[in-house]
Parts: structure tokens; C-alpha cells; sequence
């Protein structure tokens, strides 16, 4: 059964004409009526059916706007890069000795970040690492020797942005308590990505099919895109 605050929230907003995202963000706004800071997610339908491949997106973006998000980050390095792990900011930093504690599921991190060398080593955890999403990737800027913009990018705001098997992908953009301006910032940060994407990869008509917006405990929108990508 729905809440009685449910209840009071607009129905059928998915059969509304689309509209650009920052006419859609005062009403997503007033939706939030719970009382914690709710966020603000989007939803998007992609082209990933083609007839020669099908595509896979995997990628993060930094989110100019920040996520709203603490996270926690952990380093594998070598001695020697310690010290630049954590005057970057990493809250957990460690070499061999970690290895075997994440081994024997010691995972009190978000965010796992490894050098190269390391990765060697670390590689063998896939089996514990993979399934919970915390397998460092070169793609994903998280297997570097530059510790420090790795931490600094992983602390101030990161988004993954991943399609599943039927194509779609869901995204946080912030907080209800974001301003306007930083939420749009990181709406076009995120469309931005999917338009390399598309150019990366040979994508027969638009990739994205919709994108939805709304809140935690709100309803959905349909945006109006800006221009088909």
C-alpha cells in the first residue's frame, strides 16, 4: 500500500511531455517530502542492442557539482608511494599486509584504488573484489601511479556510470539540498560522457533512447534532451 505521503504526490508524471531539466528540478524539489536529504537520480534507456555488437559502457565521471557523498577510499601501493596516498586524503593505506586482510574480507572501504604493481597481486582477489564492484580498473582511473588526482577525484565526487543487459543505467546527480545550478552542472557532465561514449563506439542511431529523473522516494519525469547524442 502507499504512504499517505505518496498519495499526495502528482500522478502519472510519466505521461507528461518532456521538459529540460531545469524546468523539471523545482517540481523533483517539491516532491521530496520525506524527511532526510533525498537524492536526485536519473534513468536512462540506452541504444545498446546493435546488429554487429552490443554496447557496454563502463566509465566514471567527475561530477563538478560533487555527489553529496562521503566516501571512504583505500590505497594499494608500495612503500614508497604510502605517504602520497595519504596526504591525498585515502582513508585506509596499505601494501601486502591489506592484500591479506581484504583476502579474509576485511572490506570497510567505497572506493579501492591500486598501483599498477600492486595490481598484480591484487588481481588473484577478482572472486571477493568483483562481485561487491571494488575490482580497481585502468579504464575507471582507479589503477594509477598518480595516487594523489585518483584520491582527490574519488573524494570530491564520482560517478560509474555502467548500462545493465537490457540498457539502462542509473545515476545519482546530488542531494535535494543542491542548488539548482550544481545539479544541471552534473546532469551535462554525465551527458557529456555518454557522447564520447557514443563516439567510442560505432552506435547506429541515438544512444540514449530516455532519461528519467527523480528523487528517492519522489516520482519520474521525462527530460527533454537538449539534443539527440
Amino acid at each position: 500500500m502507499s504512504s499517505k505521503r505518496f498519495k499526495k504526490l502528482p500522478e502519472k508524471t510519466t505521461e507528461l511531455s518532456a521538459e529540460g531539466i531545469e524546468k523539471i528540478l523545482p517540481e523533483i524539489k517539491k516532491n521530496c517530502t520525506t524527511k532526510f536529504d533525498e537524492s536526485v537520480d536519473l534513468s536512462f534507456q540506452i541504444n545498446n542492442k546493435q546488429k554487429k555488437n552490443e554496447i557496454n559502457i563502463r566509465t566514471v565521471v567527475n561530477l563538478p557539482g560533487g555527489s553529496g557523498k562521503k566516501v571512504k577510499v583505500a590505497v594499494v601501493c608500495e612503500d614508497a608511494k604510502s605517504a602520497e596516498a595519504k596526504s591525498a586524503g585515502a582513508d585506509i593505506v596499505g601494501g601486502d599486509d591489506f592484500i591479506d586482510k581484504i583476502k579474509n574480507g576485511e572490506m570497510n572501504f567505497e572506493k579501492l584504488i591500486c598501483t599498477p604493481s600492486m595490481m598484480i597481486k591484487l588481481s588473484k582477489l577478482g572472486k571477493v573484489l568483483g562481485p561487491k564492484g571494488l575490482m580497481p580498473n585502468p579504464k575507471l582511473g582507479s589503477v594509477t601511479e598518480d595516487l594523489k588526482k585518483a584520491v582527490s577525484d574519488a573524494k570530491s565526487g564520482q560517478a560509474e556510470i555502467r548500462n545493465d543487459k537490457d540498457g539502462n543505467i542509473g545515476v545519482s546527480i546530488g542531494k535535494k539540498s543542491f542548488k539548482d545550478e550544481q545539479l544541471i552542472k552534473n546532469y551535462n557532465a554525465i551527458i557529456e560522457t555518454l557522447e564520447k561514449e557514443k563516439s567510442n563506439n560505432t552506435v547506429k542511431g541515438d544512444l540514449i533512447r530516455s532519461v528519467f529523473i527523480t528523487s528517492t522516494m519522489g516520482v519520474s519525469y521525462k527530460i527533454k534532451l537538449g539534443k539527440n547524442i
